[in-house]
């Protein structure tokens, strides 16, 4: 009799392992097909909509968007041209024309040997030249922060306003030091579309605060559209492996930023931070702000630093900023 119990035993727990094998395999199949519809979608999103030009400093990804007064729009860390057209869609729609390339070592731009914010400062230059553009606005956001203000310095002909969106500037927030293995494991997350796409989905709220600076309490009063917004952000960051060498450049250039020469922008120029931005770009903004002569400094107390919730006067702010309205 106990025999015959411990051989039932046996097979029920046989039978629970397969099927939870069977369980196992059936999400497994279920994520890798999510994943294969996402990673496409993402894939045929930045595939077309954009041409690169053949400039002095090389070739350079870029987009045009709207009609009016050209706004060249340089943008953060894990973007490229598309990025730079969702952040200023709405500019777009306000009468401007909107120039977004894609920045060293992002989607088709390459990195050059000198990939510093001063060549990129000169890249951008090189492409207003390609296209035909004597004079521009600059949108500078996060990590385009840097070469934006090279350009207002190394090109100040060209630049008729400077606005600086939640910018890493100087003094930055010091980083903490990366130990080896954190290192190669970063490493090994840029190059895998899979391992970022299933941080996505396995550890939303950590995702948010880690890769987007916004706390995810933020998020949580929000309205659909501004959580819609965020979320596009996030997605939009894949395929993370053809940004890779963009963001470790960027953690290259930010991670050392030295002080440039503020008192010599001669360009009208808005900066705006938010205090709550998990990338601690508060601090750099205000003292930007108040070494540019004439700078105007806007701060919001919440928002992260995708300005959640703010998105819709963030961007009114801007439009208004660049039609010399303040």
């Amino acid at each position: 009799m106990r025999r015959r119990r411990r051989r039932a035993a046996k097979a029920g727990s046989r039978a629970v392992l397969a099927a939870a094998a069977l369980g196992g395999a059936a999400l497994s199949a279920r994520a890798a097909r999510r994943y294969r519809r996402d990673i496409r979608r993402e894939r045929e999103r930045i595939e077309s909509g954009s041409a690169v030009a053949d400039t002095a400093a090389g070739p350079i990804e870029y987009a045009i968007s709207g009609e009016g007064p050209p706004v060249l729009v340089v943008h953060g860390a894990g973007g490229g041209f598309d990025q730079g057209l969702e952040i200023a869609g709405p500019i777009a729609q306000s009468g401007f024309r909107v120039v977004a390339m894609s920045r060293f070592g992002y989607l088709r731009t390459p990195v050059p040997a000198d990939a510093s914010a001063a060549a990129q400062a000169d890249a951008h230059a090189a492409l207003l030249d390609a296209l035909g553009i004597a004079k521009t606005a600059v949108v500078g956001a996060s990590a385009g922060a840097p070469s934006a203000i090279q350009l207002a310095l190394r090109h100040p002909d060209r630049v008729t306003a400077l606005a600086l969106l939640v910018p890493a500037v100087y003094p930055a927030r010091a980083a903490a030091r990366l130990s080896a293995s954190a290192a190669l494991a970063l490493n090994a997350i840029l190059q895998c579309d899979f391992l970022f796409w299933a941080g996505w989905r396995l550890a939303p709220r950590t995702m948010t605060r880690a890769v987007l600076g916004t706390p995810p309490t933020v998020l949580d009063v929000a309205g659909a559209g501004e959580r819609s917004r965020a979320r596009a952000v996030g997605d939009h960051i894949l395929p993370v492996s053809v940004r890779r060498r963009g963001l470790l450049n960027d953690a290259a250039v930010v991670g050392s930023l030295p002080r440039y020469e503020l008192e010599r922008i001669s360009a009208p120029t808005l900066v705006l931070a938010l205090r709550d931005d998990l990338f601690g770009t508060w601090d750099g903004a205000l003292y930007t702000a108040e070494h540019v002569v004439g700078a105007r400094f806007v701060g919001y107390p919440t928002g992260g630093h995708l300005f959640v919730g703010r998105g819709k006067q963030v961007m009114e702010e801007v439009a208004g900023f660049l039609r010399g309205e303040s």
